[in-house]
């Protein structure tokens, strides 16, 4: 499979459940377009999980030219729900490249419902299911399924890929990931959606199948990015 940097979607959104691994594929996928694309930005529309936000990684990302657009609340004390004043931004300027990190499940997804009408039938945009096959939720397809059918409902956009990105945070090793590899090849069959990439720790030593979409390697999971 094509590597999806080749010729990425001018807005790639990164969804998944709770501990998918998803805003550390998202953070990892917006540095590595920094380095083919002009202008890139990094949205966060997390509304859900406060612990582990792309504003944790601000400096890096502003070291790499990436612009992060994200709540005045994120990184504060502050407890409050609130998306990005320059969320529009992401639909609206034709020479920005955006990655939208969403928040988990159902509730997260509500955040992009909003903006679903300026989404639905873009040629320019990937909706991606991040999928850990180690969390207790999401080790069969049945409960995938039932993720997939509840944030696009929610979000009022479909799925067009998947992204797997098994892990047990520092605990992962090789087999861990290929042990995921028979359900990845499952949900594929049944969401008749293909593998974009799987996520791998850099330092991982794995050679991925071609039916795993291209290898993408991450440099860390959680919120130990860059440490």
């Amino acid at each position: 499979m094509k590597n999806i940097l080749s010729a990425p979607a001018r807005i790639t959104i990164f969804a998944g459940h709770y501990g998918s691994g998803k805003t550390t594929v998202a953070v990892n996928y917006t540095m590595a377009l920094a380095r083919v694309c002009p202008r890139v930005a990094l949205c966060d529309m997390d509304i859900v999980n406060p612990y582990f936000r792309t504003a944790d990684c601000a400096g890096i990302l502003a070291d790499a030219g990436v612009e992060l657009i994200s709540s005045r609340y994120a990184n504060s004390n502050v407890e409050m729900i609130g998306l990005p004043t320059q969320l529009p931004r992401v639909f609206d300027d034709p020479a920005l490249t955006s990655v939208i990190d969403l928040g988990g499940d159902d509730c997260g997804a509500l955040a992009l419902g909003r903006y679903a009408a300026r989404l639905r039938d873009r040629e320019d945009t990937a909706l991606l299911m991040v999928v850990n096959a180690c969390r207790p939720l999401t080790r069969d397809t049945d409960s995938l399924l039932a993720i997939k059918s509840e944030i696009e409902a929610a979000a009022h956009v479909p799925f067009t890929g998947l992204v797997n990105s098994t892990n047990l945070g520092a605990e992962t090793t090789p087999e861990t990931i290929a042990a995921s590899f028979p359900l990845m090849r499952a949900l594929r069959e049944v969401l008749a959606l293909p593998i974009v990439m799987t996520a791998v720790r850099e330092d991982i030593p794995l050679d991925v199948p071609e039916d795993m979409g291209p290898r993408f390697d991450v440099q860390c999971w959680g919120n130990r990015f860059g440490v």
